[in-house]
Formats: structure tokens, C-alpha cells, sequence
């Protein structure tokens, strides 16, 4: 989760908290490091992926970005610059487009309930949102290709997914760039991911666009990018298909959550213990250290 202030006309300021949701709740209990996690990941893969296509990152830098806080008239005191550091992304200012690009290379999660709802009705090819697949696939099988089942951006609520023949009434002209920029960066990351141990089974990404050089529209990668918030990523050498696999993520907090007696889901959700806590903080930590093959670097 993160907080989102505006800088001059040109510039955000993304700041990347511990708190940490689940089943639409914010949870009581924050998550240590998860915030720089998300930030150092992110910053991470923009660079790995600037030429597949630009990113919306001007600076993560501590200094560069207190520098041009404190140009605007904020005051940053010490304890302040503490709280931040390594949290921050300053970052160009965009048109979001109004969907989330999903990619899917492994049948899980949504896309796994979904295909076993269709297969139970008929035996042939089953469309899901408007891509074939062929039936008999289980649960974290691997997809024959990369599927692009994009979404809504809800403001409240659930996102939705977005049928195929319906992308075009979303973002026009951008439906094609975008399904193919989400491809690329995904199976980009995926053959990264994977030469390092973990499968990356499915992300999403978000898309802006900014006036270019000529004055033409270009298109930006914005948000976050290929972190355990926005992705599921697995461990290879303990992947299993036909069921669901242990997750670089939440899952343990989403775990617990729905072993505790007599939790109807609702607000406010159960605390969580102390061992949930530091388990779901050791999994961000691990898959920036396998990822990114170095240790999250000190908070200064």
C-alpha cells in the first residue's frame, strides 16, 4: 500500500508503506520492510526493463528526491528522512489507462477458478475471457502461451475482468501496444525469474501515457512493477502442479486469517501474531535477495 503526493505539475511521489491488506481489509499489523521491498524491486526491474519500454521513474534516490522536497518549501526532518529512506519513487506524472494488464503463463488463482467453472460445463476448448485454451489443464499447469486477461481498475471494490472483444471500448488505440508491451515485459521477467529459481506465474501491470518529443502520445510503464504485491512468483524446485503452490507473498497472512474460529471475513480482521508477521516479512525479503541475487540493503 502506498501513499501518493504530488510534486510541481510534472511529478508524484510514491511512498511505500508496511501496511499490508487482505480479503479488501487493511490489516492492524504492519509488515517490516515490505514497503522497501516493494520500492527496491520495482526500481530494480525498471531498469532491466527501460528498453523493452520507458518507465515513468525519474529518481529513487534519497538525496535527489529530498533535495527537490525541500526546493518546494517541505521540511524533512531527520526522523523523517529515516521513515522514508529507501521507500520513495519520484516519479513522472502520466494518463493512467483505465485497466490493469494481467499476464498469465500458469493457471492459478482467478484464472484457475474460472477455467475449472467452464470445464465442468462442456469438454471442448475453453475460453477464458475470450482466450482459448485446451481442456484438461490443472490447477498451476503451465499456459501454452502467455495470456493477456487485462482488468478493471475499481476504485471500490473488486476489479473485473475485461473480455477480450472489450479492451478496445477501454483504452482505443492502446489495446494492441499494451497486450503486447505487457507480453514482452512479462516473458522477459519470466526468463529472468526462472534462471534464478522462481517461476513467475502471473503479474500485472499498469500503463500511462505523456506527451512525446514530437508531441505524439507515448506509452509509459507505471506503478509498480513485478513485485510480490502485483505478482505471484513460485520457487521451482518445489513446484507441484495440480494444486496451489507456496507464494513469495501474503499468503501466509491470508493463511492465518482463515484459520482463526469464527472470523466472518468482515472489519475489523483478527491480529496477527508475531511469527505471521516476521514469516510474510522473510518471504518479501527472499524474493528480493533471489531475485536481485544481493540482501535488501539497510535501512539508513
Amino acid at each position: 500500500m502506498r501513499d501518493v503526493y504530488q510534486v510541481g505539475d510534472d511529478a508524484l511521489l510514491l511512498i511505500a508503506t508496511d501496511r499490508i491488506s487482505a480479503f479488501d481489509l487493511v490489516l492492524a499489523q504492519g509488515i517490516p520492510d515490505k514497503g522497501r521491498v516493494l520500492t527496491q524491486l520495482s526500481v530494480f526491474w525498471f531498469a532491466k526493463t527501460k528498453s523493452l519500454l520507458p518507465n515513468h521513474l525519474l529518481t529513487a534516490d534519497d538525496n535527489e528526491i529530498a533535495a527537490r522536497l525541500q526546493a518546494r518549501g517541505v521540511e524533512l526532518t531527520d526522523d523523517l528522512r529515516q521513515m522514508l529512506a529507501g521507500r520513495c519513487l519520484l516519479c513522472r506524472r502520466s494518463q493512467p489507462l483505465p485497466i490493469e494488464a494481467v499476464i498469465r503463463g500458469y493457471l492459478s488463482g482467478s484464472g484457475w477458478k474460472e477455467y475449472a467453472r467452464l470445464g465442468d460445463s462442456h469438454g471442448g476448448p475453453i475460453s477464458l475471457w475470450g482466450a482459448a485454451l485446451p481442456p484438461g489443464l490443472r490447477e498451476s499447469d503451465r499456459l501454452p502461451v502467455p495470456l493477456f486477461t487485462p482488468s478493471t481498475k475499481a476504485v471500490a471494490g473488486h476489479d473485473l475482468p475485461i473480455p477480450q472483444s472489450e479492451i478496445v471500448s477501454y483504452i482505443g488505440e492502446w489495446a494492441e501496444p499494451v497486450r503486447d508491451a505487457a507480453v514482452a515485459l512479462y516473458s522477459f521477467a519470466r526468463d529472468y525469474a526462472r534462471a534464478r529459481g522462481i517461476l513467475l506465474a502471473d503479474t500485472k501491470f499498469e500503463f500511462g501515457t505523456v506527451s512525446g518529443a514530437n508531441g505524439a502520445p507515448e506509452l509509459l510503464l507505471i506503478d509498480e512493477a513485478l513485485t510480490p504485491d502485483s505478482s505471484r512468483f513460485w520457487d521451482a524446485d518445489t513446484y507441484r502442479p495440480g494444486g496451489p503452490q507456496p507464494s513469495f507473498d501474503k499468503q501466509f497472512v491470508r493463511d492465518y486469517l482463515q484459520s482463526v474460529p469464527g472470523w466472518d471475513g468482515e472489519a475489523p480482521a483478527p491480529d496477527l501474531p508475531p511469527d505471521v508477521v516476521e514469516k510474510t516479512a522473510d518471504k518479501y525479503r527472499e524474493a528480493y535477495r533471489r531475485l536481485t541475487s544481493r540482501d535488501l540493503p539497510e535501512a539508513a
